[in-house]
């Protein structure tokens, strides 16, 4: 057992920073207890550094506890994006700590409860872990959702993500009942070497696309998208760039196991609904977004749109693709938090994130502003970015495999036309940022040192991964070449 407690070393640290938050939270001073946001995500950086460490390192391509747990280079790649995820929305959590009337502690024990469960996800080779893991990152979102239980906005927001995903829950456990049912184990191992004799039956295709159904919500792809944009207008912003990024990355992660590496005959039969979905979620995402004005609800159908880009890399069935999906994931890491973090303090109400706000931010913060304009500049795919080499990769993957195909093309045609609608509306946030005349604050913004390193970290990963993207794009395909061994 000490042997295979070696492989979870991670997550039980990310478990015991959440209850030492908890226990300090009896011992500290109000005030003081807002600085606890900076001692963990100080702590997790020193778990994110050891992720790092020949020990743990040399335990790739293992498995633990019976097999259901797999630690490789693809769960290496998401911990350690989840890890860097938790620590920024940790320091950003300090600066919305005002916000909260009670229970700062609390909140950030359940970022780190709900980073301990993204863990586990990216090692699940087994359902029973899979589903666990899921509802513990679920369940502590129903609760971060809605923790300003004074607004209006947040409890219309919980009550929405609670019902929404109880119901994506249901599909997941039904679908799970039925792959178990067919063949027998939960287990990714054993699926995948009888998959390709249970293409035949009814009840496992049923049971793999409830699956597909349950981790569509978590992705907010089209048709299960519906809970994105009240979610992240009424959510505390901070949850809301944990949930847009790590609960999407989480999702994602899942499809590449499951629809890549144990059932990758299934994917291949299901190639044209899996074009037709991520088609679908581009353009209602880009369309959906053009007539915005509050700032959290675009960068929710922006969220639906890049959930449609990212499905490019499924439905392109290789490992081109998945190395795509990870680089464009990294991407969208530092885009989002920059940004939300920049939205967060412009609109110091918490209550109204409208555009108008971002007016004569250029004169107000220079620094906020040019950081700001990058990430929507990037998010549009404009180049030398990373969000134009992430779209770039993703675009390429499908590309190899169109020429015979015009479901292919189309698919192609779909995720252009959606890059030139949502350039608009990007550009917009910029024209409100350097030319809108109608600015309602002219105060300085003030920014504490710890999120100034934050953003200045995100803006030099925007520029080095668009600038110099050769050593990221290698780290990628190292990840999803290991994934591509088990196929």
């Amino acid at each position: 057992m000490g042997g295979q407690l070696q492989f979870i070393q991670l997550e039980v640290m990310v478990v015991a920073l959440g209850l030492f938050v908890l226990l300090a939270d009896l011992f500290l001073s109000e005030s003081t207890r807002r600085s606890l946001g900076y001692i963990a995500a100080g702590a997790l950086g020193l778990v994110f550094l050891l992720s790092f460490r020949g020990g743990y390192t040399d335990l790739a391509d293992g498995e633990a506890f019976g097999g259901i747990y797999r630690l490789d280079g693809l769960a290496l790649f998401f911990k350690r994006f989840f890890l860097l995820t938790a620590i920024f929305v940790l320091v950003f959590s300090v600066d919305f700590a005002s916000r909260l009337r009670s229970g700062v502690s609390e909140y950030l024990a359940f970022i780190l409860f709900a980073l301990s469960g993204m863990m586990f996800v990216s090692s699940a080779n087994d359902f029973s872990l899979l589903f666990v893991s899921i509802e513990l990152i679920t369940v502590t979102f129903y609760i971060l959702v809605s923790f300003q239980r004074h607004r209006m906005h947040s409890l219309e927001a919980g009550v929405k993500y609670l019902i929404l995903g109880a119901v994506s829950s249901a599909f997941l456990v039904y679908g799970i009942a039925l792959v178990f049912g067919e063949a027998g184990s939960l287990k990714f191992d054993v699926i995948r070497d009888a998959h390709a004799g249970l293409l035949g039956s009814n009840v496992f295709l049923f049971g793999m696309l409830f699956v597909f159904a349950g981790l569509a919500f978590k992705i907010a792809a089209f048709p299960f998208q519906v809970w994105a944009p009240d979610v992240y207008q009424g959510a505390p912003t901070p949850t809301t760039t944990f949930l847009a990024v790590g609960s999407k990355a989480a999702g994602f992660v899942l499809l590449i196991r499951l629809f890549g590496s144990v059932v990758p005959e299934l994917t291949e039969q299901w190639t044209g609904m899996l074009m037709v979905v991520a088609a679908l979620t581009i353009l209602y995402g880009n369309l959906c977004a053009l007539p915005q004005r509050n700032l959290k609800r675009l960068l929710a159908y922006s969220g639906i749109a890049n959930a449609g880009y990212l499905l490019m890399g499924i439905v392109a069935q290789s490992g081109d693709g998945t190395a795509a999906i990870l680089y464009y994931l990294a991407g969208y890491l530092f885009t989002l938090v920059a940004a939300f973090m920049i939205i967060n303090l412009v609109t110091r109400d918490g209550e109204d994130e409208d555009i108008s706000y971002l007016a004569g931010l250029n004169k107000r913060s220079p620094f906020l502003a040019f950081t700001l304009a990058l990430a929507a500049v990037s998010l549009a795919g404009i180049p030398p970015l990373a969000g134009f080499f992430g779209k770039f990769l993703l675009v390429k993957s499908v590309a190899a495999k169109a020429f015979g195909d015009a479901g292919y093309f189309a698919l192609l045609a779909v995720a252009v036309f959606g890059v030139v609608v949502s350039i608009y509306y990007y550009f917009g946030i910029i024209r409100a940022i350097y030319w809108s005349k109608n600015a309602p604050v002219e105060t300085p913004v003030t920014i504490a040192w710890p999120t100034r390193i934050v953003l200045g970290l995100c803006v030099a990963a925007i520029l080095y991964l668009g600038l110099l993207p050769n050593k990221p794009i290698n780290w990628a395909n190292a990840a999803a070449k290991i994934e591509a061994v088990a196929r």
